[in-house]
């Protein structure tokens, strides 16, 4: 993984030169690899790595909020993303906070009925129940 990493790293930085930070395609390639992260489960084994992935899912958030707007569905994916991520590190709370703003915003935007807003309200909905198991 560390030299796959490295090389990505690598490729991201060039894409950032040549396409600018805001771009798209650089955007994607910093969300791939925080989902790489998470998919690694490497939040548990390397605290350098849980802030890094982290760091990249806020960072994209923001950047795509500055290019783009906030009810744009590409950013709208990045919020969904980051909700996971911060509920992959037990951050419930802001996961659930994030979550619902992501979902009123899709509700507005795609619809209540599209396929992507109701996985993202049924994923609300579990862990909603899981903080109420939590807290009997």
């Amino acid at each position: 993984y560390n030299e796959a990493e490295k090389s990505f790293c690598r490729v991201m930085g060039k894409f950032k030169r040549v396409l600018a930070e805001e771009h798209p395609s650089v955007l994607t390639s910093m969300g791939n690899l925080a989902s790489t992260f998470r998919n690694q489960g490497r939040w548990e084994a390397e605290e350098l790595s849980v802030q890094m992935m982290i760091f990249v899912r806020v960072r994209e958030m923001e950047t795509r909020n500055r290019v783009l707007r906030e009810e744009h569905p590409d950013m709208l994916i990045s919020m969904n993303n980051l909700t996971f991520t911060l509920k992959s590190q037990r951050r419930s709370d802001e996961a659930n906070s994030l979550k619902e703003k992501c979902v009123q915003l899709g509700k507005q935007v795609l619809s209540p009925q599209h396929p992507h807003i109701r996985s993202s309200l049924e994923a609300l909905n579990e862990w909603r129940m899981e903080n109420l198991e939590i807290e009997l």
